[in-house]
């Protein structure tokens, strides 16, 4: 088992009782409304208001629509942390920790 800290929180696009959650552009919405919440030190020219913020980024993982949420938002910018995990909540999203590995170098 490793002792490696959850990094991530995963909002997937399926409610808590297995439907698809809609507006189909949810997860590009919500991580669209955290684009400003940015790592200290970051690019502030006017490209970095363009991408999503590496806090909180979409992504389709297994065909689901997904917020892949950073924790280092929660220590960030708490009150932003807060609205996302709301969001999850009030409509009944699942939530997953865990920590996405970035691609193997032989593809697999």
């Amino acid at each position: 088992m490793s002792s490696t800290p959850v990094r991530e929180v995963f909002i997937k696009g399926i409610t808590l009782d297995g439907h698809t959650f809609r507006p189909s552009d949810w997860a590009e919405r919500l991580a669209g409304a955290m684009s400003c919440f940015r790592p200290e030190g970051s690019a502030s020219d006017r490209s970095s208001f363009i991408g999503y913020s590496p806090y909180c980024v979409p992504r389709v993982i297994s065909g689901v629509k997904c917020v892949i949420v950073d924790q280092a938002l929660r220590d960030a910018e708490p009150m932003a942390w807060d609205f996302v995990m709301n969001f999850a909540r009030d409509n009944q999203l699942q939530v997953v920790d865990g920590c996405l590995l970035p691609p193997s170098p032989g593809g697999d």
